[in-house]
């Protein structure tokens, strides 16, 4: 298991990540602290992978606020956390917690781009703090493989190029995020 944190270049935030990688998948707790649009909040998150990447579960806490659970099943099939389908966001298999610079690391991982490769997407796009969910275009570009990736916010016209560790988890999100040193 691995702790990474993350501070936030647009304010006072900061995350606190376990990421446990196990035979059948991976498995990612979090810990966010920030500021959004200038309301601060509270956000406690897991997120669960099959080995390949691809979203199986999702839950999602704001402290003293709402809640929010979806169920994947890895082929782009959503439901809540009461069963009920969410045809919106049919076809997505990726999501985009807005907190966080952690779920940038499912395309790159399941997607396996080869160097200058663009792919572009569809994902499930949580706003914070209000956790509202919306099927967004993205599009993900290797510079260098498990090293530079050029992420592609289409849906609000802004790129970024990103930095990444051997297990794609990202180092250095330009004006949004990065890695703080190890805690010893």
């Amino acid at each position: 298991m691995r702790e990474v944190r993350w501070a936030s270049e647009e304010g006072d935030g900061i995350e606190h990540l376990t990421f446990d990688a196990r035979p059948d998948g991976f498995f990612v707790e979090s810990a966010v602290v920030g500021q959004r649009y200038g309301k601060a909040y509270g956000l406690y998150y897991t997120v669960r992978c099959d080995s390949q990447w691809r979203v199986l579960h999702t839950f999602l806490k704001v402290a003293g606020g709402g809640e929010l659970e979806l169920h994947g099943d890895g082929a782009g099939h959503w439901r809540d956390g009461h069963g009920l389908t969410l045809t919106a966001l049919e076809g997505c298999v990726d999501i985009d917690i807005a907190a966080t610079p952690f779920t940038n690391t499912l395309p790159i991982r399941r997607l396996q781009l080869a160097p200058g490769e663009r792919q572009p997407i569809a994902v499930a796009y949580i706003g914070t703090p209000d956790l509202q969910v919306t099927r967004v275009d993205q599009a993900y570009t290797c510079i260098d493989r498990d090293r530079e990736y050029r992420y592609d916010g289409i849906f609000r016209n802004f790129s970024a190029n990103l930095r990444v560790d051997d297990d794609g988890l990202v180092i250095d999100y330009p004006t949004l995020f990065r890695r703080l040193q190890s805690v010893r």
